[in-house]
């Protein structure tokens, strides 16, 4: 009788974990508490694909710029249509994150992803907003 109960609640525990793990995104989900999280989590999104939550991470007068043979620049609403398009998407690059400045209430970062045959750095501003750390710009520019 004591196996047949553990066995159920065996069986009742995997099935909740399937169904709780099956409502999630495959990808992880934002931290923004802190600066070095928030960014930790853009490389993630624009990296890895990862979506879960990625309205909360943009600031919303958010805007990107591609710096190239012209200058073109991304609203909030693009930049977050773009990548929820790319979900699950890895890049084949390797990052590397430097923080330039960094305050109680912004950090500007320099992100480099060195890709097979070009260098793209992504200069990104966040911003403190009420504890929750934001992505308030990002300029892009490939070698």
């Amino acid at each position: 009788m004591k196996t047949l109960v553990k066995t159920f609640a065996a069986a009742a525990l995997i099935t909740i974990s399937t169904f709780a793990v099956a409502a999630t995104d495959p990808g992880k989900a934002l931290n923004l508490s802190t600066a070095d999280l928030a960014i930790d989590s853009y490389v993630s999104v624009m990296t890895e694909g990862a979506s879960q939550g990625i309205e909360k991470l943009f600031a919303q007068e958010f805007n990107q710029k591609i710096q190239g043979k012209s200058v073109r620049t991304n609203s909030r609403s693009e930049v977050i249509s773009f990548l929820k398009k790319q979900k699950g998407e890895k890049l084949n690059c390797s990052t590397h994150t430097e923080v330039l400045e960094e305050s109680e209430n912004y950090m500007v970062a320099r992100i480099t992803m060195k890709f097979d045959n070009f260098v793209k750095t992504d200069v990104v501003t966040l911003v403190n907003e009420s504890g929750i750390w934001k992505v308030a710009s990002s300029v892009n520019s490939y070698k």
